[in-house]
Order: structure tokens, then C-alpha cells, then sequence
């Protein structure tokens, strides 16, 4: 970390030089001057950043999946480059209060957000009204991981497969039903586009946040749930949940032995749900570069990979661009499932 005086150092003005002098008393030459001016300035300013402290929004509570993962992450960046990372939780309205704020704040690179596919790639469709654009507000950084979803019962179903759960769906349309931690959330859509792929149907009954859903399909009140990996891993450990099978399109290594749903029959099943950094749209391209490839280098350490592995992600990186890309595709896929389920939020 840099002073604050060795930042104003570096900031400094400086005398033109005979060319310079020349370049400026030509309009199109003194275009040149300030794309110059400002090229150099960029790369002061990666030069000298960070310089304070850098605040990680979490749009959810504490102790969930994104908060982990956002708390992991961030503690070997700044680790790693003598950097002070710092998390803000700002839960509320499905993510979008903590994602709003970080689009309207500062584009400096002091402000980060770790967005997910529910408030970049879902909520653009399910809301009628968003307060921000992901691809218009936001520059992406780095996709930090994705966490598979898994089909899971209680211990005491009859359901033993996924072939047995369909055969009572298609006997009894509608009657099988389904617990997911709320209307147009990933474990939802999951839920529906399954339904789609196997032409069944399930009776939706969402709850408002995973842990009342959880105690009810533990306890035998709803037939089936669809959940993240990380949200019940613990239970079916301790033998409470039987899972069915996982949603990626890979096993999962703390799964092993449970099939993919497209190992089950239904060819090409692949939904997941991820997580990434972001900033403003304005952040300097620099600063962008400088986070990216400090949090690509913590995304490769063992020890990371492993904690996250431990609590069902699985570690990704790359780059801004393939980041972006990842956020248009899902606003397109993931839009199409919200409209044919109806789900919606005024």
C-alpha cells in the first residue's frame, strides 16, 4: 500500500516539453496531446491504486454462500498484494439494493460488488422495474466460482432416483411439490427448466429464504427440493436429505456417487449458479486489469480451491471480457425460463 504522499508524487504536473508545446497549438494535434495526457494518466493512477481501503459489497446476509465466497476470496487478495479488503453486507430486494449501490458508487476501484446469477442474469426479467443495467452499469472483473444445484429429498421418501421422482409426477400432474428458497430464485428456474426437460410437473411452494424450506422438506411437509450445493451439503452429509442428482453438467466432487441430471437421462441438463467481482462501469480499464489479475492469481491458490471445493464451488477466473460474455448469455437463457414459468416481481 502506497502513501497518500507518494500518491500526490505521482500526480504531480510537469512542464510541457518542446513537442508537447508544438502538439497544442494545432486542434487536431492537441486531440493527440490529451489522448496522450490521459494514457499517461491511467497508468499513474494503476500505478498508484490501491492506495485505501477497498470495499467488497456482499448483497446478502452473512454466513450464506455469496458471503463466503466474497469473504475467502478477498482475504487472499489482499494477503497475497498488502492490499485492505473489506466486506459490506447489503442484503435486500433479491440483491439488488447491494448491487445498486455499487453501480452508483465511484468508479475508482474502491467499491466492488460480488454479483451472482440471480442478480445479474435473472433479476433483469423477474423484476418489472430494475434500478440498474448489468451490462450498462457495471464492469465485470472476474467470475469467482459456480455452484451446481442439486435435486434432493428427505431421507425417508420413497423417491430413490430421479426416474422414480418423474414416474410420480407423470401418474400424478401436479401433485409432487416442490420447495425452493423463493419465486424466480436460480433453485426455482432450475426446478422449472427440469420440469420442461422431463415433461412433468411439479405444485412450486416457495418460501421466503432457504431455512424455513429446508426444515420443511427435512421434515417431510414438501416432497422434493432444489438447492444450491453449499446450502445443503451439511445435511445430507449427516444423513438428513438423499440426493437425487446434481444440475451441472459434470458430478460434483463432494458428490461423487450422485448423478448428473443429464447422467440421468435427460442429455445436455446444465444449470449452475456463479458468482463474480465487479465495479462500475467507469472504473478505469487499468485498475480493472490490476484486480483481475490479483484475483485470478488468489483463484489458483490450493488452499482457496480447496475451501471452496469444501463448501460445493468450484473455483473459476478468466477474464473481464469472458466475464461480460457469461453475464449477456445467462440475461438471454435464464430470461427465456423466467418468461415461461410467469414468475415475476412488481
Amino acid at each position: 500500500m502506497r502513501s497518500s504522499e507518494g500518491n500526490t508524487a505521482c500526480q504531480e504536473e510537469r512542464p510541457l516539453s518542446h513537442t508537447e508545446t508544438n502538439l497544442a497549438h494545432h486542434p487536431a494535434r492537441r486531440l493527440l496531446l490529451a489522448f496522450s495526457l490521459a494514457a499517461a494518466a491511467g497508468g499513474a493512477l494503476a500505478q498508484a491504486y490501491p492506495n485505501k481501503v477497498i470495499r467488497v459489497v456482499v448483497p446478502f446476509p452473512p454466513g450464506g454462500g455469496t458471503d463466503i465466497i466474497a469473504r475467502e476470496v478477498s482475504q487472499r487478495v489482499a494477503t497475497a498484494n498488502g492490499w485492505t479488503l473489506v466486506i459490506d453486507n447489503r442484503p435486500g430486494a433479491g440483491g439488488n439494493l447491494g448491487v445498486d449501490a455499487v453501480a452508483k458508487s465511484p468508479a475508482d476501484g474502491y467499491t466492488l460488488v460480488l454479483g451472482q446469477t440471480s442478480n445479474l442474469a435473472i433479476n433483469p426479467t423477474l423484476y418489472t422495474k430494475l434500478p440498474y443495467d448489468p451490462v450498462k452499469d457495471l464492469k465485470p472483473i472476474v467470475l469467482a466460482a459456480n455452484a451446481p444445484l442439486v435435486i434432493v429429498v428427505p431421507t425417508q421418501s420413497p423417491f430413490k432416483t430421479l426416474s422414480d421422482l418423474v414416474a410420480a409426477a407423470k401418474a400424478k400432474p401436479g401433485e409432487v411439490n416442490f420447495a425452493s428458497p423463493g419465486n424466480g430464485t436460480v433453485a426455482h428456474l432450475t426446478g422449472e427448466r427440469f420440469q420442461k426437460a422431463a415433461n412433468i410437473k411439479f405444485q412450486h411452494v416457495p418460501y421466503k429464504g432457504a431455512n424455513q424450506a429446508l426444515t420443511d422438506v427435512i421434515s417431510g411437509n414438501v416432497q422434493l427440493y432444489v438447492s444450491s450445493v453449499p446450502s445443503v451439503l451439511q445435511q445430507i452429509r449427516n444423513g438428513k436429505l438423499r440426493p437425487l442428482a446434481v444440475t451441472s453438467a459434470q458430478r460434483v466432487d463432494d458428490l461423487p456417487q450422485t448423478p448428473t441430471v443429464s447422467e440421468a437421462g435427460y442429455k445436455g441438463f446444465d444449470a449452475v449458479t456463479w458468482f463474480g467481482f465487479l465495479a462500475p462501469a467507469a472504473t478505469p480499464k487499468e485498475v480493472v486489469a490490476k484486480l483481475n489479475a490479483a484475483f485470478n492469481t488468489a483463484l489458483q491458490q490450493p488452499d482457496l480451491r480447496q475451501r471452496l471445493g469444501d463448501e460445493g464451488a468450484e473455483p473459476e477466473g478468466g477474464t473481464p471480457e469472458e466475464f461480460a460474455q457469461l453475464i449477456r448469455d445467462d440475461i438471454v437463457r435464464w430470461g427465456k425460463t423466467v418468461k415461461e414459468s410467469g414468475a415475476r416481481v412488481d
